[in-house]
């Protein structure tokens, strides 16, 4: 007898929502590329202010505005973390493998909205032995198709035949959950890359659901888990 489920798809972030990437291959090759641009900014920068500048103000005004690269420094750091996320993959987080599984063979779709490449997408849900997905939106779209436009799902509802109450976002930044929102899909913030209290509190405060772990994130899917 197959599990049932609450959601007949299930949309996921990638980085730092199913593998455990900014400590494992972001963060190492941005601090690659501060010793080199910016050795006086790398100097003591930690994992967790990582997530705190990617969290508030975010990636590229980080870049832009506090570090004030240049378009040229932007390049340079765009081509180096493509090499590094190239040739490393990161781990998945404990329990996801078996999660998208049980989740695949109970009838469900399973599509990714990321900021990562796709290619990159691809590659780390083959190598981590994971179903492969319906559908992969990732940075390769162009700039007003990615997150937090809700292009994503809106492709994900006209391609599979679904409405907004049978799709669940699952991510651990805003950019989803205000991609959700825009579109009247259910989101569940993913809450196991960090421990970092400012960005666990704002989460919790904002998002209807806040998963601490991926088997809080199982109960959520499954009509007969107990939450």
């Amino acid at each position: 007898m197959r599990d049932r489920l609450k959601y007949q798809c299930l949309v996921l972030d990638h980085d730092d929502t199913v593998v455990n990437s900014t400590v494992s291959v972001n963060f190492p090759a941005f601090l690659d590329t501060l010793r080199i641009l910016r050795p006086e900014a790398a100097a003591g920068l930690t994992a967790d202010d990582y997530f705190r500048y990617n969290f508030d103000p975010g990636f590229t005004s980080y870049c832009y505005d506090i570090l004030h690269f240049t378009e040229e420094e932007m390049q340079f750091q765009t081509d180096h973390w493509i090499d590094q996320v190239r040739n490393h993959a990161p781990e998945p987080f404990d329990g996801m493998r078996e999660l998208l599984w049980r989740f695949h063979d109970a009838g469900g779709y399973i599509c990714v909205a990321s900021h990562s490449m796709r290619e990159n997408i691809v590659r780390d849900y083959r190598v981590n032995d994971f179903p492969e997905p319906e559908l992969i939106f990732g940075w390769d779209l162009a700039p007003e198709m990615r997150k937090p436009a809700p292009y994503a799902l809106e492709q994900i509802m006209d391609k599979l035949h679904l409405q907004p109450q049978e799709l669940v976002m699952v991510d651990d930044l805003k950019p989803g959950k205000d991609m959700a929102d825009a579109v009247g899909v259910d989101f569940i913030a993913a809450g196991w890359a960090h421990q970092i209290p400012e960005i666990q509190t704002f989460m919790k405060h904002e998002c209807q659901t806040y998963c601490a772990s991926v088997k809080e994130l199982e109960r959520c899917l499954f009509a007969d888990c107990v939450q």
